[in-house]
């Protein structure tokens, strides 16, 4: 672990024990992370049970209608062990207290205390206010901060091996259909050198893959140093010893220079893996979206990455059934979503926000025209997705093993480049004498239906 965590000893008293829920993306586990270092600093105990524990931390999002409503069941969860006396009391934090504010605090009465995303460092202060009975102060919430908040002094909840490194906070997009900015507040870089140092320290505690993650990964260092620095930013990276793979996800298609692309394809660590959230492909949908980047460049983009990365596997989003959208355009859709064959895919139906510029607009289609939208996308990338998984039959690859399936039959469940964890498929691999986070030169033999089968061939490093 990182040394500030040392802090604790076997003499430190416990000033309380709490149970933890992390909801929402890579970005919002970072921040869980650091909630979780700061308790643990500060004398608190974590437990895996809340039931009979002081309190629980509920880290939420707040992006889209389905994560709202799967961070309200887990508050209303914990809230239901306080009644039954089973908890003392219930923290909130992330983005959906830091959306709704004192309405989460009307919706849900029980909740002890708030803490807005700005004001996560301050977790501590509301677990002793709630362990001392104060209840004069029920929420915190800071203004979005000049420079991203420091995320060293974490206690990791991931495996060993891998961890997410956030470059930078907020995002200045304007996309019509996203709240995020009014969350997360503006696009704030972290500096290239406080960046290196939090990846030595992952390294130093065992992490061999290192994800990196922002709102806006293309965008970085535009706010801080006059344009963007994240080809500077992967070259020193790129020095830092013990890290085996570095992989980037959350790439806006613009900013993404030659010299940024010649960087990634010519790195030994960077793997030939980009994620990049299109949204959309029909003109008059990306315009009405606000996304700044047009069909005819986004295919540039693609073909230009295809070209220049050996081997690349590309992950994207799309968005079904956004206002106004016609059956011609949804077919465009579907129909480019065959053509460029990304071997990885999701499709998130429009959610109607309405704090967001998209609310405001005219044709707002029906729910089940748009999951009907989102089955045909979906249906089209599947029959991408299992000619990809075909073809890999009989290659090599290396894979980065994440857990045990089976010891007895010698079965192991990990990842080769192409896949990102929590997102995309695994490989399950047989071999003898592995462990998680080695990786392993295995020849893929089989595939089912988005995971691929494979044998170790060769010893781990």
């Amino acid at each position: 672990m990182n040394p500030e965590l040392n802090v604790i000893t076997n003499e430190t008293e416990c000033k309380g024990t709490y149970s933890f829920v992390s909801l929402g993306c890579p970005k919002n586990l970072v921040d869980s992370e650091r909630m979780l270092g700061l308790l643990k600093i500060d004398g608190y105990e974590l437990v895996q049970d809340p039931a009979g524990s002081d309190f629980a931390v509920v880290n939420t999002c707040g992006f889209i209608e389905q994560a709202r409503d799967e961070s309200y069941g887990a508050i209303e969860e914990m809230l239901a062990l306080k009644r039954q006396g089973k908890l003392r009391g219930v923290i909130v934090s992330g983005c959906l207290a830091e959306r709704e504010k004192a309405a989460l605090l009307e919706r849900c009465p029980d909740i002890d205390q708030i803490v807005g995303v700005f004001s996560r460092d301050d977790v501590t202060r509301a677990a002793d206010r709630l362990i001392g009975n104060l209840d004069e102060q029920r929420s915190v919430f800071r203004p979005a901060p000049v420079r991203p908040l420091d995320d060293r002094g974490r206690m990791r909840i991931t495996p060993r091996h891998f961890a997410y490194l956030k470059i930078s906070e907020g995002c200045d997009r304007l996309c019509t259909f996203c709240a995020i900015p009014k969350m997360r507040g503006k696009h704030a870089t972290k500096p290239i050198e406080d960046v290196v140092d939090e990846a030595r320290q992952l390294a130093a505690d065992g992490v061999r893959e290192l994800i990196i993650v922002a709102q806006d990964t293309t965008y970085y260092g535009k706010d801080l140093y006059g344009e963007p620095r994240l080809t500077e930013l992967l070259t020193e990276l790129d020095k830092v010893d013990g890290l085996e793979w570095i992989r980037l996800m959350y790439l806006y298609p613009m900013y993404f220079e030659d010299r940024l692309i010649d960087t990634i394809a010519a790195s030994d660590k960077i793997v030939p893996y980009l994620d990049m959230p299109l949204q959309h492909i029909n003109d008059t949908m990306l315009r009405r979206m606000q996304r700044r980047v047009d069909r005819a460049s986004t295919v540039e983009l693609v073909g230009k990455l295809r070209d220049k990365i050996d081997n690349l596997v590309m992950r994207t989003t799309f968005i079904s059934g956004f206002p106004g959208e016609t059956d011609e355009q949804h077919e465009e859709l579907v129909e480019f979503v065959r053509q460029q064959k990304f071997e990885r895919l999701g499709v998130f139906t429009y959610s109607l926000e309405e704090d967001t510029p998209a609310a405001k607009l005219p044709d707002h289609l029906p729910e089940d025209l748009k999951d009907r939208r989102r089955e045909e996308l979906m249906a089209a990338q599947q029959e991408v997705a299992f000619a990809w998984n075909e073809s890999q039959v009989g290659r090599s690859v290396d894979v980065i093993i994440d857990a045990v399936a089976s010891e007895a039959d010698g079965a192991w469940i990990g990842r080769c480049h192409a896949d990102a964890p929590d997102v995309d498929g695994v490989i399950y691999v047989t071999g003898e004498n592995l462990s998680p986070g080695q990786i392993v030169p295995c020849e893929v033999v089989g595939f089912q239906d988005y995971d691929l089968i494979a044998v170790a061939t060769g010893d781990a490093r």
